[in-house]
């Protein structure tokens, strides 16, 4: 057998940030299922986040960016992945699209964000905007109840644009109050919980 030369192993710098890599994507492995005990983990960070900004009376500038980034998140987490605005335009037939017609096929609501990267998202940024919080350089003087204000209307003016969406192409994002089936009975008959 060769001996293999030192420029053929990786260095140690490497090994070690494969071994951590690896971690890290088993934690992320073993919390996709967890789904409340992330979420509930994610408020008590934004609760965290919201005390320490209010104590320390400053750094809204990176609140502000933060509930932005949410609101974009949160806007791709209700949209579907395939616009029925944009598949009306284009005729060709190269993936699920939702149905218009009640007597259309059904086709499952597929996100175009899943839940477990808008998870993700917002738990990373509000790590990054705490973090923004330990240097003085990003607590830019701003009289805040503007940002609010203006955080409000942007919140109404998007969210009422994705209901109308929803509205006009019939489509629900969650899956509360929708029928589940499971299955057939000895008779045959389809049962639904």
């Amino acid at each position: 057998m060769e001996e293999e030369t030192p420029l053929s192993q990786p260095s140690i710098f490497s090994r070690f940030a494969t071994a951590i890599s690896r971690r890290y994507q088993k934690l992320l492995d073993d919390l996709v299922p967890q789904r409340a005990l992330r979420w509930i983990g994610t408020t008590v960070l934004a609760v965290l986040y919201s005390v320490r900004v209010y104590l320390l009376e400053g750094w809204y500038i990176i609140t502000y960016a933060l509930g932005i980034y949410v609101l974009n998140l949160l806007i791709a987490f209700l949209s579907p992945k395939i616009d029925p605005a944009v598949a009306e335009i284009e005729t060709d037939d190269d993936g699920p699209e939702l149905p218009t017609q009640a007597n259309a096929e059904f086709r499952p609501f597929i996100r175009r964000l899943p839940e477990f990267k808008f998870w993700y998202g917002v738990t990373r940024g509000i790590l990054i905007a705490m973090f923004c919080t330990l240097f003085e350089a990003f607590n830019v003087p701003v009289f805040w109840p503007i940002l609010v204000v203006y955080f409000i209307i942007l919140f109404t003016i998007t969210m009422k644009r994705q209901i109308k969406h929803m509205i006009k192409y019939r489509y629900l994002p969650f899956s509360h109050g929708k029928t589940r089936y499971k299955g057939k009975d000895d008779t045959g008959a389809v049962v639904s919980q």
